[in-house]
């Protein structure tokens, strides 16, 4: 056995440890500082613009995606790659401490001012995460074995909606029962000091060094993603699936916005229904995760596409706020398949060597629909009305199960073996 191989056995246990703990602090954090609960409703004392409200996930989502072609090139030349994480992941953790100030600050501030002091935190957090991303995955896949990589990625995403469960309905009774603006400094913080915790166990992962691949210039790295493009058509495929999934999930943006409007919910249910999508992800996780690696993380894409279409559709329908309740319960399977679930198939389509260039890839490319498709949707919602978004969001749901069905196929066989923590 090779003394790479070795390492990674022997610290097995306690690197998947390390990563449930550092991914469950990290949730704790965001379900105080929520992209799609906690952050909207801060954004909506300050704007109705329900395109703003649909930028605010929009801005998290592309800026994690977008910069990890870029870094692609960075991450492969490296022997380690914790040191760039930590190096990196900071700049996804400060921003929580200036929203923490624009929310204290606020009386003090005019309305654009605050707009421009938050959307240009949520930049930066954003980017801050894109760029510690592809690091921070490549990473993951070395010290965890193929056969165990939807199973890392799902149980992490169950302790991150976990804790982010129980901190959102937590900040919900913050929001309702104290006065506005301690409440959201009093959840930014929170957030901030979260991730902190979360940066000091992430920075105890156990990881070896091994021999980079040689250094190329950008301009090499361009053309050897060209060449992936035209060489993996398999993988061509899923990436215009992965971008029609941005517009598949593009309504969720929304139904929190959409019940307030409309059924009269207010802050308190809006951290409850919050914490029950979280919640519900745990279970998701765990079983799409496991699923996904013992049969296939394709069509547990595809069932998260049929979801997504349901979620819709019963949003659409809805005469009550109890119809939110399968409402979000479908989000959570649809969300677990078109965050959780890639990032382990994204692996398998790539030789070991080409790791960090499929990620950045699969990330990129996707960066456009992900910011174009919540702008659409706020537009149709501001124009024509929400139930136009979430038709739409229907319709290009089953338009992604489709195509998963008939067009992309599974890159490798399923791992089967006993491989356990």
């Amino acid at each position: 056995m090779p003394s790479t191989e070795a390492y990674i056995r022997k610290h097995l246990r306690f690197n998947f440890a390390i990563g449930m703990l550092d991914g469950g602090l990290f949730g704790l954090g965001l379900g105080f500082g929520s992209f799609l609960a906690i952050i909207p409703l801060f954004v909506k004392q300050l704007s109705d613009s329900a395109l703003l409200i649909g930028l605010i996930p929009a801005i998290h989502n592309v800026g994690w995606q977008l910069p990890q072609l870029l870094t692609a090139g960075w991450v492969s030349r490296a022997k380690r790659y914790k040191p760039l994480v930590l190096l990196t992941t900071v700049h996804e953790r400060i921003p929580y401490l200036g929203l923490a100030a624009v929310a204290w600050f606020l009386p003090h501030l005019t309305t654009s001012t605050a707009l421009l002091l938050v959307f240009g935190l949520l930049i930066w957090q954003g980017l801050g995460s894109g760029f510690a991303a592809n690091a921070w995955q490549t990473m993951v896949t070395k010290i965890m074995p193929r056969e165990l990589h939807g199973t890392f990625f799902g149980t992490q995403a169950a302790a991150f909606n976990g804790l982010a469960g129980i901190s959102a309905i937590i900040a919900g009774f913050i929001l309702e029962k104290m006065d506005s603006p301690l409440n959201f400094t009093i959840c930014f913080l929170s957030t901030f000091l979260a991730m902190a915790l979360s940066y000091t166990v992430v920075a105890q992962t156990r990881e070896p060094e091994t021999l980079p691949q040689p250094a190329e210039s950008n301009t090499a790295f361009l053309g050897q993603s060209w060449a992936i493009l035209q060489r993996d058509r398999n993988f061509a495929i899923f990436l215009g699936v992965r971008s029609l999934s941005q517009f598949a999930s593009m309504a969720f943006a929304f139904y929190l916005i959409y019940g307030v409007k409309y059924f009269g919910m207010n802050d308190a249910i809006a951290g409850i229904m919050t914490g029950f999508l979280l919640v519900s992800q745990i279970l998701f996780s765990l079983i799409m995760g496991r699923l996904g690696d013992r049969w296939s993380h394709r069509n547990m894409m595809v069932v998260g596409a049929l979801a997504a279409t349901l979620s819709a559709v019963v949003a659409w329908l809805a005469t009550s706020l109890e119809w939110f309740y399968p409402v979000f319960l479908l989000e959570a399977v649809a969300g677990v398949a078109i965050w959780t679930v890639p990032l382990a198939l994204t692996i398998s389509f790539a030789k070991e060597h080409e790791r960090p260039l499929y990620i950045g890839l699969s990330n990129t490319i996707t960066a456009p629909a992900t910011i174009l498709a919540p702008v659409f949707g706020g537009w149709l919602a501001d124009t024509i009305g929400f139930n136009a978004t979430f038709l739409i969001s229907a319709a290009c749901g089953l338009l992604m199960a489709i195509m998963l069905v008939l067009f992309v196929k599974d890159p490798v066989t399923p791992a089967i073996g006993t491989e356990t923590i």
